[in-house]
């Protein structure tokens, strides 16, 4: 008489990769990584698309490449394959190209792999029959996750459910009879919100800083406006943040905090991510077109560099860092231009030195974290970590340039159309320079978070020098 073990040692456990085996889609993943690296020969994925999607895999997997440990693996499924019976064959049966399916087997420990080459796309039907011509109807386990499973659930011996939210659990539990349901992903809100990076959006209030300093904010139609592009922005942002953190997925899964963002970690699905770029996009350009057209050109010319930034430009040392000071410098032309007034130079120029120093400050964090960790510096950046000190000395100078704008700007004749005692302005520029001190303290002893943002809206000091130079500017007003 046999046991259990031994009969399961006989049947091979043929396993799913995209959703099942990792908390993603190789295909979905590879296309990002071809847009990034080779944008160029991404436009040809529509004409591939014509010999059908087996194609279209095998000549995306021809030009990319993944790294299977990087990968967002499912855990209770990792820990279930380890537990059969010794010298029980495991099976990696996927509509992945052949190319990935065994690299990621080699990487797992596979014995055998079932995957799509240029011709054949080893999905639904097609798997089943693949998998029944080799171990015959009932011969094997299967562990799937989507519906497109149901007709290899169904020819398998025992139907194992991976990945599978409550309500899908139950509509495909109506078609199949589940031996083991493993890794229930019940997707919170909270995953899509922090996806969208809700706390970003402080960020958006430099908006309304052309509406205060040009002493429009009585005027109730402006401020309505201003608050409607802070919300464009915001969803414009946003969109471009859920984009980033597609292109940035194989370096954010080795980063020791930036692998628990959703989309890396695997909480939320490369599809769903997919379709909330567009509408994210989509809540910003309708709320645009309400407002005056150079708003909406802003937010064109934003999302246009973002994605300039995120393919290419931010593997160029200096250049990167400009860049994202200028995403700053943008929101406050945004503000401007909803108001229709003319941003003043004094406000351009101390905003792009500063928020240069702050951007400098996040790359400088950004590598003593990896310092820290013994990892490299991420790929496709143009920093190594011996230019840690450099980066220093210029963030800190950068930061110090800002406070000498701001004091010529105080002592310009243009300082008294707007404040009537403008010698109370002198005082910010010590708080000014005390605060950009301390961050950089901060970032030498590695207790700056990543983003400055980060670091300035939770520590008390800097919210309480905020707090002062509001009240300095009210004295002066």
């Amino acid at each position: 008489m046999h046991s259990s073990a031994d009969r399961d040692r006989a049947v091979p456990i043929a396993v799913d990769l995209d959703g099942t085996l990792i908390r993603s889609d190789l295909l979905v993943e590879s296309l990002c990584v071809l847009l990034k690296t080779k944008p160029l020969l991404a436009l040809l994925v529509p004409f591939w698309l014509y010999r059908g999607k087996a194609y279209v895999k095998a000549m995306i997997a021809r030009h990319t490449s993944l790294s299977p440990r990087r990968l967002p693996v499912s855990p209770e499924l990792e820990a279930f394959l380890a537990k059969q019976p010794a010298g029980r064959k495991k099976v990696l049966a996927t509509a992945s190209n052949e190319k990935f399916a065994r690299q990621v087997a080699s990487h797992f420990g596979f014995d055998e792999v079932i995957a799509s080459d240029a011709t054949t796309n080893m999905s639904g039907t097609t798997k089943r029959d693949a998998l029944v011509a080799r171990y015959g109807e009932g011969g094997f386990d299967y562990a799937g996750d989507a519906s497109v499973d149901i007709p290899v659930w169904k020819a398998a011996r025992k139907a194992i459910l991976v990945n599978a939210e409550p309500r899908h659990e139950r509509r495909l539990a109506r078609a199949v009879s589940f031996d083991t349901v493993l890794d229930r992903t019940a997707k919170s809100r909270l995953h899509y919100l922090k996806a969208m990076r809700i706390y970003q959006w402080v960020k958006n209030l430099l908006i309304f800083v052309p509406l205060l300093v040009a002493h429009k904010f009585h005027e109730p139609l402006l401020a309505v406006q201003s608050l409607m592009a802070f919300f464009a922005f915001c969803l414009c942002a946003s969109s471009v943040y859920v984009l980033n953190d597609l292109f940035d997925l194989p370096d954010d899964r080795l980063h020791p905090s930036k692998k628990l963002r959703p989309i890396a970690h695997g909480d939320i699905p490369i599809g769903h991510a997919l379709v909330l770029i567009p509408l994210l996009l989509l809540g910003a350009a309708i709320l645009a077109l309400m407002l005056p057209p150079l708003l909406g050109l802003t937010l064109l010319a934003y999302y246009g560099l973002t994605l300039l930034y995120s393919i290419s430009l931010k593997s160029i040392a200096v250049l990167d860092v400009q860049i994202l000071a200028s995403f700053y410098t943008l929101r406050l032309i945004a503000g401007a231009a909803v108001i229709e007034v003319v941003p003043s130079f004094w406000l351009l120029a101390f905003s792009m030195s500063l928020f240069l120093s702050l951007a400098l400050a996040k790359r400088y964090t950004g590598l003593l974290v990896r310092k820290r960790a013994g990892q490299k510096p991420a790929s496709r950046r143009g920093y190594t970590l011996d230019d840690m000190p450099l980066l220093q000395s210029l963030g800190v100078a950068s930061g110090y340039i800002s406070v000498l704008i701001l004091a010529l700007y105080v002592n310009s004749a243009e300082i008294g159309k707007f404040y009537q005692d403008p010698m109370w302005l002198w005082l910010l520029c010590p708080a000014v320079l005390y605060w950009i001190g301390r961050v950089w303290i901060y970032a030498h002893r590695g207790k700056l978070h990543d983003d400055p943002l980060i670091f300035a809206i939770t520590d008390r000091i800097s919210l309480g020098i905020g707090a002062i130079m509001v009240l300095i500017t009210l004295l002066a007003i």
